[in-house]
């Protein structure tokens, strides 16, 4: 991959690389035009994996509501916010990023999406306010501080 947009071409044992337009490194995806918009749905779409797995977990009634909420935020927010500090926060991923979010308390209050409950409803029976948003635009915050 070029960032410059010129084509390179590389011969290792008189074979020419391919180019590419994405390529992973380091658990995060890197494309050639700098957009993060793949790597963030691809970000939210393995933290949704890691809460689908957790399903028995989220369905147990001997298991407190706030300590589910608790396991969602160190084992589900983690694998969706992983280098989120390089993320472009735009409107719409804000909004995704909410969504995300009260999708997990949907889960695990085991509130159907059809259910006519709304946000502010499960935030209260959850007794939790959105962080997730917050969250992830003081990590930016702080690695901006940080670097030059």
């Amino acid at each position: 991959m070029a960032s410059d947009g010129i084509a390179c071409r590389i011969l290792i044992q008189n074979e020419q690389l391919a180019q590419v337009k994405t390529f992973p490194y380091l658990g995060s995806l890197i494309a050639k035009d700098g957009e993060c918009m793949t790597e963030f749905r691809t970000r939210l779409s393995r933290g949704q994996a890691i809460g689908a797995s957790l399903q028995k977990m989220w369905k147990s009634h001997s298991i407190p509501i706030s300590t589910k909420i608790r396991l969602m935020k160190a084992l589900v927010w983690p694998v969706a916010t992983y280098d989120c500090e390089r993320w472009t926060l735009r409107k719409n991923e804000e909004t995704r990023l909410e969504g995300f979010e009260m999708k997990g308390l949907r889960k695990i209050l085991r509130v159907s999406w059809t259910a006519k409950k709304t946000n502010e409803w499960i935030l209260n029976k959850a007794a939790v306010k959105r962080e997730l948003l917050d969250t992830v635009k003081a990590r930016k915050l702080a690695y901006t501080m940080v670097t030059p």
